[in-house]
């Protein structure tokens, strides 16, 4: 259930490990609904302040795995998919810091990360690019050279047809109101149409799952973005994370694609309604004229949201559930990176 990144990712190493199985990706939207087509495009595992602020609540070997589900999503979708074929390109990852004390850290999190990345240095500090930039009230710079950016339409695109290369077959526009499991397999009952018969069932609602699985620790988070008009010569090019990747910029050839503030407002952004909102949208437009353009104000043109799943902690639910149900979940906005992880997994403990 789901045609976002983690239901494809799921059903395509399904097809893997099951060759002549019958494997069938339910989805209630024409598209899907959730984060996976309408987030920002990062390919990203972790800027220092979040990763710092996960091994607080989760504890340094839990975010270090959860880093390294990331950083594994992310090499294979560079290996299965060619670089033009979805827009991926290196671009290199930054944060910007006005909190000297996180600099301290750098040593330690280039430690934990060398058997990683392979590199002594996946964090350096590069505070001479700010001027080059052009951006305001930043303190610091932090550079990540292994992060990047994609397009996610395009990654769909692309795993959708991969998919129907592999005899996956789908159907969209198709709502499951309840399922049933019984001794001899799963029932999915429709609001439209007849009934679904299935061996098993995967969950790959991620948001939209709690109707289903309401004792999982799984709230809907609203992410919204906007995009600007064309900027003339605009400095910067990479992907860029400010106050624990709450706030998220990158260049769009010469537009900025601007997300985040949730943290602004965090009990009215958790909800199912993916719509824009009047004090985030100007809390995005602030930080754009604040510190990426100071004293500029370009023209926004598109401003949209989507859904994703938090918790009380960013690791994703992966597991079986019962003996013919089990569960991909809670990607915590990292669903870019994490769908592939948690699809492989999902396929090596299903019997």
């Amino acid at each position: 259930m789901g045609a976002g990144f983690t239901g494809l990712w799921t059903a395509i190493y399904l097809r893997q490990k099951f060759p002549s199985k019958n494997i069938l990706v339910v989805e209630r939207g024409v598209t899907p609904a959730g984060a996976s087509a309408r987030n920002a495009g990062f390919a990203c595992f972790g800027s220092p302040t979040e990763i710092l602020s996960d091994v607080a609540v989760m504890g340094k070997e839990k975010a270090l795995q959860l880093l390294t589900m990331r950083f594994e999503g992310l090499r294979i979708i560079q290996k299965i998919f060619a670089n033009g074929l979805i827009d991926f390109s290196i671009c290199k990852g930054y944060e910007l810091l006005d909190n000297p004390q996180y600099l301290e850290r750098l040593s330690t999190l280039n430690e934990w990360l060398y058997e990683l990345t392979g590199a002594p240095q996946t964090f350096c500090q590069q505070d001479e690019l700010i001027p080059v930039f052009g951006f305001a009230h930043t303190a610091h710079l932090v550079e990540n050279r292994f992060e990047g950016c994609l397009h996610p339409g395009k990654l769909l695109n692309a795993l959708h047809q991969l998919a129907g290369k592999m005899q996956i077959r789908f159907l969209f526009a198709t709502e499951v109101r309840e399922v049933e499991e019984r001794p001899q397999g799963v029932k999915l009952f429709l609001a439209k149409g007849p009934g679904l018969h299935a061996e098993r069932i995967v969950y790959c609602t991620n948001a939209f799952s709690n109707r289903f699985l309401p004792e999982m620790d799984l709230v809907p988070a609203r992410g919204q973005v906007l995009l600007t008009e064309p900027v003339p010569g605009l400095k910067f090019n990479g992907t860029f994370h400010y106050q624990e990747g709450y706030y998220y910029f990158r260049n769009l050839g010469n537009r900025i694609l601007l997300g985040g503030a949730r943290n602004t407002s965090f009990q009215a952004e958790y909800t199912l309604e993916p719509f824009t909102t009047l004090p985030i949208q100007q809390a995005l437009e602030a930080f754009l004229s604040n510190v990426i353009l100071p004293g500029e104000r370009p023209q926004i043109t598109h401003r949209w949201a989507g859904i994703m799943a938090m918790g009380k902690e960013k690791y994703p639910i992966v597991e079986q559930l019962t003996d013919r149900s089990f569960c991909a979940l809670r990607m915590s906005g990292m669903g870019v990176a994490l769908a592939p992880a948690a699809g492989k997994k999902i396929a090596e403990m299903m019997p």
